[in-house]
């Protein structure tokens, strides 16, 4: 655990944020390392039906992590207020609402995996693979939100680095069993998706053996679980806007997924590979953004609002150096990281084309993500909620479907930069309004 409301803001904030950047670059090594395997030992595509398969995916897992997003703010908030009992209900309310959540998950992923394909309009060479990858990877979907429960706990209680060395566990592990499954046992994309769920289940049963052991708030045991209502209603008016959100994202990268699709096999793979690519450009982004919430969180809950501004103008100048450093990488390597994971020539241009375009504005992005951080960290999710739909569903979706009609898939590639465009004018403005400082979950009485 650590404390976020004492001492040097960019020093805590750089700390806190770097384990978590190590982790999400592994947690997205996760698909890259599918795509990579899959698209060396068995095809083109093979490789867009694992590609076609994480919108759909992140359809169905969207709300239930915004609300354990929202939960990890009450955390963060009651943790700053040194309550800590109500952290301790918090977590158990938390772990209660995802195994009953992904138990749902997990039913309704196998049952509708294959319409969802179909109505995404699917070439049919890849329907079957996307199918059986899906339906493998959702029947142990619990297992993702156990693991993924555990670590969004410890961000919320200011431990970045005890999810990382799990995850650390579970990457390895993943690529041993992807190359054992895929490349000598020849089961596919089967295989892979085996790969994931078994790397998952280790590291879940890691941390639960070792939390259990060592950490004082954290007690992961069927009896004794207390359900708070009032907790669980908190985090619902928290996490639900964010998990609308994410939900409605999620389907606008399916509605993405739909105009691809209609150009064939090559740009599925394509866009599928340069996709993977991209989630790993954008970590920082979303690592820095991650750790000014939970920093903006305690120090709410401590009563620090004057800590906010400077915690904000130190994230913005560490992830924007990250973040050009990562653009100039991509455009000049762009090339030779899509060659890793397909030998294809027509696949390797478009991904390519794909980088080139987007890397250039990754600083619209993160600027984006600082100032939905702050907001997120204050508990008022709502309104950055109305902002990413307007920039994906008016601005984004409708310039891919014009843009792709006229001049091909890089019309698809120019609509993304401009949605984060209208969606960072769209946030600084609300952030320059200070609207957001009224809508925390601990107030001042409850902490004198």
């Amino acid at each position: 655990m650590q404390d976020l409301t004492t001492g040097k803001e960019s020093r805590l904030i750089f700390h806190f944020a770097a384990p978590m950047l190590v982790g999400n670059v592994f947690q997205q090594l996760f698909s890259v390392v599918d795509s990579v395997v899959v698209g060396n030992f068995v095809g083109k595509e093979a490789l867009a039906a694992v590609g076609a398969s994480f919108p759909v995916i992140f359809v169905m897992v969207s709300l239930i992590i915004g609300i354990v997003m929202g939960t990890t703010i009450v955390i963060s908030q009651y943790f700053g207020a040194h309550n800590y009992l109500k952290v301790r209900y918090a977590i158990d309310t938390m772990f209660i609402y995802s195994f009953v959540a992904g138990t749902v998950s997990s039913v309704a992923g196998i049952i509708f995996a294959e319409p969802l394909l179909r109505f995404l309009k699917l070439p049919e060479e890849v329907m079957p693979q996307a199918t059986q990858y899906l339906r493998i990877f959702f029947s142990g979907i619990i297992i993702f939100f156990g693991f993924n429960g555990i670590s969004a706990v410890l961000r919320g209680l200011g431990d970045s680095k005890t999810p990382l060395y799990f995850l650390i566990i579970a990457t390895i592990t993943n690529i041993i069993l992807d190359i054992l499954f895929v490349a000598v046992f020849k089961l596919g994309v089967a295989g892979a998706a085996y790969a994931t769920l078994l790397a998952n289940g280790l590291a879940f049963a890691l941390a639960i053996i070792w939390l259990n052991k060592t950490h004082k708030l954290i007690r992961i045991a069927i009896r004794g679980l207390h359900f708070d209502r009032e907790i669980f209603w908190q985090s619902i008016r928290i996490g639900l806007p964010t998990g609308i959100q994410h939900t409605l994202v999620a389907i606008g990268g399916l509605a993405l997924m739909g105009i691809v699709n209609t150009f064939g096999t090559n740009v599925i793979a394509g866009f599928s590979v340069a996709s993977r690519l991209d989630a790993i450009a954008t970590v920082p982004a979303m690592s820095f953004s991650q750790a000014l919430s939970t920093f903006v969180g305690q120090n709410i809950g401590a009563n620090k609002l004057e800590r906010i501004k400077a915690g904000l103008i130190s994230t913005v100048k560490m992830s924007g150096i990250v973040t050009i450093v990562t653009t100039v990488f991509i455009v000049l390597f762009g090339n030779f990281m899509m060659s890793l994971f397909t030998r294809d020539a027509e696949v390797i241009r478009l991904g390519n084309q794909y980088l080139t375009i987007v890397s250039i504005f990754y600083i619209l992005f993160t600027l984006m993500f600082i100032y939905n951080g702050v907001m997120r960290g204050a508990g008022d999710t709502l309104i950055p909620m109305f902002f990413t739909l307007f920039s994906l569903w008016i601005i984004r979706i409708p310039m891919a479907y014009i843009l792709s009609g006229k001049i091909g898939a890089s019309g698809i590639w120019w609509a993304i930069p401009a949605g984060w465009m209208i969606g960072l004018i769209l946030s600084y403005s609300y952030y320059k309004s200070g609207n957001w400082k009224k809508k925390s979950v601990v107030k001042y009485q409850e902490i004198l």
